[in-house]
């Protein structure tokens, strides 16, 4: 991050490993007074806050993302938990998709918990929790709230909207596609430069790969109200191989029916968003040959040596499912750990920050690409994409087929397809695997 916090009496620092992260063995022991929050003798408690009523996605997310708090809370727990003191989530609030800042000023006022977990469709209330110094670990789509923001950690660092992502054309690739159409909603700004950033992409790398966006539409109404059948005659008529969207869920399963009703349904599409196993379960084949973009190790890899066993073992204990957001939910509790372990006894919310931003490794035992939580608070520019950015730009592929997931690009035992950040040129991604 841009403002690394001086550390204040962090005594674990010296003895923490090279990434900043517990390998294992708990956190229990070492009990000291501590006048922080929600902080008793015997308890860390823990306010999660996000999404529930009005979820304009129609899928899990305040109820999975907790649930993947919890199930690391057990996991942490059954080891003695940390600094002598169990994790606890005191309340579980639903910011009914509106109301997001004033329950976070709810949470401010009330002062009685240590940091909040965050899932929202809105994070209004973000700025706020960071400005009282409350440590707020979130669900890390909301970019423009995040960048800056020392006290704010997400399940990854806030992405650069403009720069260029090296899986566009690598999936086209994949699919045999030239003509490329890209998708996005006119009503949010990060959809429209996302899609325009595939458009960019494609166009940067047409030398190397001989495609091209032949359809571009940054200008959807959200949730396709009046059906999506002009664009689609559009795209049919411009000969589109395959589809890149910044559009939710819900949409691209209008977007698939109207495919198949105009007798495309065997165009594929790259989805951003819709890495829900259920979904695809029950969605009767329409996305099958359907890409997905996933930010972290996926369930269809091989758990290897990272924390992917204990997960599902944790998980599956707490009647949960294993599915994206629990999985956010469950590396934002580990950011929570960590921290408050590598702050040392007699911690603080403010020691607990400067500790998180000390972690220059951060991959959450294997389960995403390294996180420098020095230096990557600001969202890298395409102009300089390294200084706050990632070291790799990473990520796994997977595709629907039978109503389930299959890995492309990567192996199961290095599921990631990654690319050097220190330049933009188009080469074949190195597959990777994180510990």
């Amino acid at each position: 991050m841009a403002v690394l916090l001086a550390v204040l009496g962090l005594v674990a620092a010296a003895c923490s490993n090279s990434t900043g992260e517990d390998t294992g063995g708990g956190g229990g022991g070492d009990q000291a007074v501590s006048s922080a929050p929600g902080v008793t003798d015997s308890e860390i408690r823990f306010s999660v806050l996000g999404t529930n009523t009005n979820n304009p996605l129609g899928n899990c997310l305040l109820d999975c993302y907790a649930a993947g708090v919890k199930a690391y809370f057990d996991y942490r727990n059954s080891e003695g938990g940390v600094q002598g003191r169990k994790l606890v989530i005191a309340e579980e609030i639903d910011d009914a998709l509106g109301e997001n800042q004033k329950k976070a000023l709810q949470i401010i006022s009330a002062d009685d918990t240590f940091a909040t977990l965050s899932a929202p469709q809105l994070a209004a209330g973000w700025p706020d929790l960071a400005k009282a110094g409350v440590p707020l670990y979130g669900w890390a789509i909301h970019p423009a709230e995040m960048n800056g923001q020392e006290g704010i950690f997400g399940n990854a660092a806030a992405p650069c909207l403009d720069c260029p992502d090296r899986t566009f054309p690598y999936v086209a690739k994949l699919a045999g596609a030239t003509k490329i159409a890209a998708l996005g909603y006119g009503i949010t700004a990060n959809s429209k430069m996302c899609a325009n950033q595939i458009t960019s992409t494609i166009d940067k790398y047409k030398a190397d790969t001989g495609q091209e966006v032949v359809y571009s539409n940054d200008s959807l109404a959200f949730g396709l109200p009046n059906g999506i059948g002009p664009e689609v005659t559009a795209m049919k008529d411009a000969g589109v191989q395959l589809i890149i969207s910044c559009l939710d869920l819900n949409a691209m399963k209008t977007l698939a029916q109207e495919l198949k009703r105009q007798g495309l349904d065997g165009l594929p599409m790259y989805h951003l968003n819709s890495y829900n196993q259920e979904v695809v379960a029950g969605a009767e084949g329409l996305f099958d040959g359907d890409y997905m973009s996933v930010i972290f190790r996926p369930f269809e890899a091989s758990d290897g040596d990272t924390a992917m066993a204990k997960f599902k073992e944790w998980i599956a204990k707490g009647d949960g499912e294993p599915n994206e957001l629990a999985m956010y939910g469950w590396i934002n509790a580990d950011l929570a750990y960590q921290g408050i372990l590598k702050a040392g006894p007699g911690f603080t919310r403010q020691s607990v920050i400067a500790a998180t931003n000390t972690l220059t490794d951060y991959s959450a035992d294997g389960l995403i690409w390294p996180v420098d939580w020095s230096r990557q608070h600001e969202t890298p520019t395409v102009q300089d994409p390294v200084t706050h950015g990632y070291k790799q730009e990473c990520r796994a592929l997977v595709k629907a087929n039978g109503g389930a997931f299959e890995l492309v690009g990567g192996t199961k035992d290095k599921p990631f397809v990654c690319w050097p950040a220190e330049n933009a040129k188009w080469t074949e991604p190195v597959l990777t695997s994180f510990k």
